[in-house]
């Protein structure tokens, strides 16, 4: 973690400050740190609703779409929120959380008493606990805020967002969270919003085994999976994995949703939670491994489809299936 503590931007003002303003286009300044292929579309929504934006990415071109859109661009973290009423952050690591956040040039550097931190990253719940702790002591509200629903979720707006933190807070940001998501829950103080990610990353990563290996037998006994997937879809088996992802499974569509690299980070957290709270869970643990696997033959950066690859390897079987 950090050893330096944020100085709030305007350390004269008395700690408790001003009523904070409530949250609208044209007045709610927003800092958006982070535009992968989820972040992007995330922050284009606010922009798209009328909202100041100004982004910060590690370069300038990698914001060129939203910058043509009309926000503005950044160099550090601690630029994009000097002047931002909310800052909202979507980056991949926990340590690249720790650095835009709480680092020498993070937001917690520049931005004002009263203002609110979003925290969209999957990452670990004791550094979301830290950085609400952070924030907190320069009178600004944090949340941690975790997403599900990959690429389709982020650019149709019907994220299932994840809330830990103070409920004041959650409140004051709830315009902008409408905007990302169709589902949004406060589960909880700090670390809640990270802890219900690990949930329903542990959900997902059984039911890509079970999936991957279903298709993989349906496969080598003769088969026809896309025909199967007709009578086993809309029955006890059914799931948003098998109905959004086993068609691109079966047409060999790696391209990411959600990168495989990303993924096995998260199950990481996940086992290590499972760790501390004394669980043995083996079912996480083996699709732990065949992500790792997936991820050595040369997939970090496809999507979290991809799996059956690996149990293919395994198998010594091509893939993707001939079409039948």
């Amino acid at each position: 973690m950090s050893d330096q503590s944020p100085a709030p931007h305007h350390p004269d003002e008395p700690s408790s400050g001003a009523a904070p303003t409530p949250v609208a286009p044209g007045a709610t300044r927003i800092a958006w740190i982070g535009v992968g292929v989820m972040g992007a579309p995330m922050a284009r929504h606010l922009l798209d609703a009328g909202y100041d934006l100004t982004v910060n990415t590690r370069t300038e071109r990698s914001a060129h779409d939203l910058v043509a859109a009309g926000a503005t661009w950044a160099p550090t973290p601690a630029l994009a929120c000097s002047d931002a009423d909310v800052a909202c952050v979507m980056v991949g690591y926990p340590a690249d959380v720790e650095q835009v956040i709480l680092g020498s040039d993070g937001a917690l550097r520049t931005m004002a008493p009263g203002g609110a931190l979003i925290d969209f990253t999957t990452s670990s719940p004791a550094l979301a606990e830290t950085i609400a702790a952070s924030a907190a002591d320069a009178n600004i509200g944090a949340l941690d805020a975790p997403v599900s629903g990959g690429d389709v979720g982020a650019r149709n707006a019907t994220l299932s967002i994840m809330l830990g933190g103070d409920p004041a807070t959650v409140s004051r940001v709830q315009p902008l969270l409408d905007l990302l998501g169709s589902t949004v829950v406060h589960q909880g103080p700090a670390g809640a919003g990270q802890r219900t990610k690990i949930v329903n990353q542990t959900l997902i990563a059984g039911t890509m085994v079970g999936l991957s290996e279903a298709l993989l037998y349906a496969h080598r006994c003769g088969l026809d999976p896309n025909r199967v997937l007709q009578s086993v879809g809309s029955g006890a088996a059914a799931s948003w994995s098998l109905t959004n992802l086993a068609p691109r499974v079966l047409g060999g569509d790696t391209d990411p949703g959600f990168f495989v690299e990303h993924f096995v980070k998260d199950l990481g957290l996940a086992l290590d939670e499972a760790e501390l709270l004394g669980l043995d869970l083996p079912g996480l643990a083996l699709a732990t491994q065949l992500y790792e696997r997936l991820a050595e033959l040369g997939h970090q950066r496809s999507g979290t489809q991809a799996l059956p690859v690996a149990l293919a390897a395994l198998n010594e079987l091509p893939w993707p299936p001939p079409a039948v």
